[in-house]
C-alpha cells in the first residue's frame, strides 16, 4: 500500500491555526484551565502558541515569559488581543525550550500544554525547566502520552511516522511520565486517563496532566527573574 503523502494546508489553516482549532476549549478546555490555573508567580511557558493559556491564569501569576519558536503563532497572540487583555507583562523570552536565554531560577512555574509532544530535544528541554524553576517551583502540564495498554500503544507507534510529518513533529508515542522521571521530575501525582473512550480516538487522547516537582533539588536558585 502506498504511503499517504502529507498535504499542504491552505494559508487559512496553517499549523498554528489548525492547532488552535484542535486544542480549543471546546475539546480540552478543562485540562488547559486546570494546568494554567495552578501556576503562580513568574511563569515560563513552553510552546506559548497564540496565547490560549492566558485567560486561564489566575491573579497569582505576575508575568508570563513565553518560549515560542513560531513567529506566526506569536503574531497571532498579539493580534488576538489576549496579550493586551491579560493586564500583566507578557514577553517573548525565547524560541527554543531546550535553550532558554533566562537566568537560573527565573520561574516560579513552568507551564507546558500539548507542547512536550513536539519539542525536538525533550531531554534538554526538561533540564531547562528544572534549571529555570526556583526552589519550590513546579512544572504544570497537560499532554497526550503513550497509552498504557499494548494495543493502543502499538497503534500509536505505527501511526507515528506519518503523523509526525502531518502534525508538525508531534509525537503520539512519547511516554511523558517516563520522560519526566528521567528528566528529574516526580510524575506520581499526575492524572492519567482518556479524554474520550471512543476507540478510533484513543491513540490521540490518552492524557496526563497536573504538576510535577523536581526530585533531586536541582531547581535553579532563587534569583529574581530578569
Amino acid at each position: 500500500m502506498a504511503r499517504p503523502r502529507a498535504m499542504a494546508l491552505p494559508r487559512a489553516m496553517t499549523l498554528p491555526r489548525a492547532v488552535d482549532v484542535v486544542l480549543s476549549d471546546r475539546f480540552v478546555g478543562a485540562w488547559r484551565a486546570a494546568a494554567a490555573a495552578a501556576a503562580r508567580g513568574a511563569v515560563v511557558e513552553f510552546g506559548f502558541g497564540s496565547g490560549l493559556n492566558l485567560p486561564h491564569y489566575s491573579d497569582a501569576v505576575e508575568r508570563v515569559l513565553a518560549v515560542e519558536p513560531d513567529d506566526e503563532a506569536w503574531a497571532a497572540a498579539l493580534a488576538s488581543g489576549r496579550v493586551g487583555a491579560f493586564g500583566r507583562p507578557v514577553e517573548r523570552a525565547g524560541i527554543d525550550a531546550a535553550d532558554v536565554p533566562l537566568a537560573d531560577g527565573s520561574a516560579d512555574s513552568v507551564v507546558a500544554t500539548w507542547t512536550l509532544c513536539s519539542i525536538a530535544h525533550i531531554g534538554p528541554a526538561l533540564a531547562e525547566a528544572r534549571r529555570l524553576l526556583r526552589s519550590g517551583g513546579r512544572l504544570h502540564l497537560a499532554e497526550h502520552s503513550l497509552a498504557p495498554t499494548a494495543r493502543v500503544a502499538g497503534v500509536q507507534r505505527r501511526l507515528q511516522p506519518t503523523w509526525g510529518r502531518l502534525a508538525g513533529g508531534c509525537h503520539l508515542d512519547r511516554d511523558i511520565p517516563a520522560l519526566l522521571s528521567d528528566g528529574g521530575f516526580d510524575p506520581s501525582g499526575l492524572t492519567r486517563r482518556y479524554l474520550t473512550r471512543a476507540a478510533p480516538l484513543r491513540p490521540w487522547t490518552w492524557f496526563v496532566a497536573g504538576a510535577a516537582r523536581p526530585t533531586d533539588g536541582s531547581a535553579g536558585s532563587d534569583e529574581s527573574a530578569p
